[in-house]
């Protein structure tokens, strides 16, 4: 992509790659880095949500489709209320216009989940579309088996065992 600016990120460097970064980015990046437990439910959130996504936001993962950003504050109070932590990291993203990509990884322990003592790691990529500086489309690609399935006592063995003969 020839107009594309690519922006590397990653925790060891990033307040170095932040001054590098596309301010929708860094708006991004802010808004995932302040999620917590903590922060569900509260009006810091609302802000930060407001800040990023626009008002009929559409967004889609693997397991949900949320569109508003009413919808969308509830999406994210439901999702953290449940996790004891959670930490993104973001690696590479890629800036062409009005679209983008981030990649990521995203660690979090939840009490149901591998005994809640163990961290669970899934690799994803966010694509993002923006109007007038707010996302107005995200979709996150990742594994759905590795962000939940996988962890489940019976379901998580029957998973693994597909993957293995499938490799």
């Amino acid at each position: 992509m020839e107009n594309a600016q690519q922006v590397n990120r990653n925790n060891h460097s990033a307040d170095e790659q932040r001054k590098k970064s596309d301010p929708r980015l860094t708006a991004f990046y802010d808004l995932y880095n302040t999620l917590s437990p903590d922060t569900a439910g509260t009006a810091m959130l609302r802000r930060h949500l407001e800040v990023v996504y626009a008002e009929h936001i559409e967004f889609s993962d693997p397991i949900h489709r949320v569109t508003g950003l009413d919808e969308m504050e509830r999406y994210f109070e439901g999702l953290y209320e449940n996790i004891t932590y959670i930490e993104f990291n973001f690696h590479n993203a890629l800036v062409n216009g009005d679209e983008g990509a981030v990649h990521w990884t995203m660690i979090y322990r939840h009490p149901r989940l591998k005994g809640g003592k163990k961290d669970i790691r899934v690799e994803g990529v966010s694509l993002l579309r923006w109007r007038d500086g707010k996302i107005t489309r995200h979709q996150d690609i990742f594994d759905a088996g590795s962000l939940l399935y996988e962890h489940l006592p019976i379901l998580g063995s029957v998973i693994r065992k597909l993957k293995e003969r499938m490799a």
